[in-house]
């Protein structure tokens, strides 16, 4: 019997919902690399509701249209931790996972695969193909995150068309015909199209983007972030992972404004939070003000130059000056 996961809507609106976990089949050539590729589960990932809405999709997907391509892409601005929830959707299903940057560097070729000349070993050399990294994956069981779908170029995106429409294919140069399997699922993430500085980002063509189901990526709340904070740094004082959460929430908040006069153009992400913060908390915990100093060191180096005063407004509002007790 295989394994079963079941899982449940942190709303309480859905019902459970039981998934079978995906099975690696052992006879295939490359078993012991692809068993690689099945990630560990984060003990400290706090799921804010979409692994549960992944899930749905995954049960539709498999009782109704397992015929019928429903490839899923995350939109949301950097640290909003994306590409951390189909890692992780993908350790529960047990199921090898491919993170497939799509930048502006990235070829045809290099998705798809190319022939290439190796030897002999009598002296001469020989003609083979190798796969790409879409190819490689395609030929087993595998969740593709195509990461920063709109960083990708024209050529890039023209290649893939064929396997994310009813076609469900790639055709090699060599005339092989790589198909979807049923094992297979293809997702995607992309930050938003706006006046913000993702280098090399555009709007995604209007047919490839009918491609895809697209769900927004907000960032945390305060609540959240207080919650994510207490999860991974257990012994980190309330006091301390309140004001962060705060910080950030009024930060991102500025962030995702419409008005220019206060909107900054550097979020505070999850790595910001959650990892770069602590690690200063931990480095000047004997400081006079151990939380002002991680901000000066861990925070202000990563914010425009312009956007400080902003920054520095929002830290007078929240916190004028941390806690007093050892943050640990």
């Amino acid at each position: 019997m295989p394994k079963t996961i079941t899982f449940e809507d942190p709303t309480g609106e859905g019902k459970p919902i039981e998934l079978d976990v995906v099975e690696v089949p052992k006879d295939i050539d490359d078993y012991e690399a692809r068993m690689d590729h099945i990630p560990t589960a984060d003990p400290y990932y706090v799921d804010l509701g979409m692994l549960y809405r992944l899930a749905a999709l995954e049960k539709v997907r498999r009782d109704h249209f397992d015929d019928t391509p429903l490839h899923l892409a995350l939109r949301g601005h950097m640290g909003t931790g994306k590409d951390h929830d189909l890692e992780q959707f993908a350790a529960v299903l047990e199921i090898p996972h491919y993170r497939i940057p799509l930048t502006g560097e990235v070829r045809d070729i290099t998705l798809i695969g190319s022939v290439k000349l190796h030897g002999d070993g009598k002296g001469g050399t020989e003609s083979r193909w190798e796969d790409g990294d879409i190819t490689r994956a395609l030929r087993g069981p595998a969740l593709i995150n195509l990461s920063e779908l709109n960083a990708a170029g024209a050529e890039t995106l023209f290649a893939l068309h064929g396997l994310l429409d009813r076609h469900q294919a790639v055709e090699l140069p060599t005339g092989e015909m790589v198909r979807l399997r049923d094992d297979v699922r293809v997702y995607g993430t992309l930050n938003p199209t706006d006046l913000r500085d993702y280098a090399g980002t555009q709007t995604l063509n209007k047919a490839f983007a009918d491609r895809w189901i697209i769900w927004e990526k907000d960032f945390p709340t305060e609540d959240e972030l207080t919650s994510m904070l207490s999860r991974r740094h257990s012994s980190l004082r309330s006091e301390y992972s309140a004001v962060i959460a705060k910080l950030a929430a009024e930060v991102n908040a500025s962030f995702t404004s419409t008005d220019s006069r206060t909107r900054v153009e550097t979020p505070m992400s999850l790595r910001t939070v959650l990892d770069r913060i602590p690690a200063g908390l931990r480095m000047f915990g004997y400081a006079k003000d151990p939380l002002r100093r991680s901000w000066e060191e861990m925070v202000l180096p990563h914010i425009d130059p312009y956007d400080r005063d902003h920054y520095e407004t929002v830290w007078a509002a929240v916190a004028r000056t941390g806690p007093k007790k050892a943050p640990f």
